[in-house]
């Protein structure tokens, strides 16, 4: 009898202090139903699957709650070595995997909708007003300047290049402002259509633009080495994102390195989409994440967002009282200045065939939306450049 009570006794001392039954609290509780949430909407709803599963279960997986001296999480090192998680948190902390993700993003992209309509590039150019406008808001809210600039990159949509920076101004901040800047642009179809038509008119909305030109091979080619100069001597800092997007281009455009380009949009690419979004979804532990500060970058993430989808339909209804007719751009095109590849071109061609079935907008779209992912990267490194300092 004494020994089974004995028995009892381990049991119970492991269950209250060992065991995650023990060290539950109610934060993990709260960030477990986020990781569900997130996995909810990417299975049932069919929102960024690709980003979201990943991320939902490494929130899942990151908010089991351990013993400390286990050293399981993102930040943990042992005597016996760094844990799993913190391995591979070290490729998002150190920005390896941000790059990489760019290289398969540039053997994927086609630029011809934008070599064929150069004008477009200003469209991505204005999208990126919500950066900015974000930056000043979160300073307003007490944040510092590099704190505020990690943040304000929310508003490019762009998931790889709010880690790069966020790694690079406020890795304190980075678990908040990746799953902020993924979630948006997983909601893409939910945000973006509401603030379209409340920007544009009926007849706005059913412009048609002039058919795309053809763009030609040697064209195809020359593009990203003569963008890779011109924009990473504009900014400097950006060098290791558009680096790789525009090599990533490269290889698929020159005709000889096909083998290359589809190891870099496929096996590789999706080897680091896994591992950035899990290790994201894992460094949300709920001691570290549920903050005041991450609901202020939650809230700061959809303003910056909605000026930044605002942003580019604007411009394009200022740049039509300069064109001609003919020339004429739907505004619609202009929330695909947002860098969310290529979910912000379709919402905007869905949008498009409700007003005229026969008005595809896809392809114009998809010019201010690879120079969103250009112009987002030029304004990271201009403000890791600066807010380095």
């Amino acid at each position: 009898m004494t020994g089974l009570i004995e028995i009892l006794r381990a049991f119970l001392k492991y269950v209250t202090t060992t065991s995650s039954f023990g060290n539950f609290t109610l934060g993990n509780g709260i960030m477990i139903l986020v990781g569900f949430i997130l996995l909810y909407l990417a299975v049932k709803k069919n929102y960024e699957p690709l980003l979201l599963v990943p991320i939902g279960f490494g929130i899942i997986v990151g908010n089991i709650p351990y013993e400390a001296s286990m050293a399981l999480g993102y930040q943990d090192v042992s005597s016996s070595g760094p844990s799993f998680l913190n391995i591979i948190y070290w490729g998002v902390k150190n920005g390896l995997y941000p790059p990489i993700i760019f290289l398969g993003i540039g053997a994927m992209t086609d630029f011809s909708a934008l070599l064929s309509n150069p004008k477009l590039l200003l469209l991505g150019a204005a999208a990126q007003v919500g950066i900015f406008t974000t930056l000043f808001g979160a300073k307003l809210l007490g944040f510092t300047m590099a704190e505020s600039g990690a943040i304000g990159i929310i508003g490019g949509a762009d998931g790889p290049t709010a880690i790069f920076l966020s790694s690079k101004l406020a890795p304190h901040l980075l678990g908040a402002i990746a799953i902020s800047a993924y979630s948006y642009m997983a909601l893409v179809p939910v945000i973006q259509p509401p603030i379209m038509k409340l920007l544009t008119t009926k007849k706005e909305r059913l412009i048609k633009m002039r058919p795309s030109r053809k763009v030609t091979k040697i064209e195809k080619i020359l593009f990203p080495i003569i963008a890779f100069f011109v924009t990473c001597f504009v900014a400097p800092g950006a060098i290791s994102l558009l680096g790789m997007l525009f090599f990533g281009n490269l290889l698929k455009e020159c005709g000889v390195t096909e083998r290359l380009a589809s190891t870099a949009r496929t096996s590789f690419n999706d080897i680091a989409v896994i591992l950035i979004g899990f290790a994201v979804g894992a460094s949300t532990q709920a001691q570290y994440f549920l903050t005041p500060q991450s609901l202020k970058i939650f809230a700061l993430g959809a303003f910056s967002f909605a000026i930044a989808t605002a942003g580019g339909i604007i411009f394009a209804k200022i740049m039509n009282v300069f064109l001609k007719p003919a020339d004429k751009i739907n505004p619609l095109v202009g929330a695909a200045g947002v860098s969310a590849v290529p979910d912000s071109a379709r919402v905007a061609q869905a949008v498009g065939l409700k007003e005229d079935p026969t008005n595809h907008l896809l392809m114009h779209a998809m010019g201010p939306n690879v120079a969103g992912v250009i112009g987002s990267a030029i304004a990271a490194g201009i403000l890791w450049s600066q807010l380095i300092k």
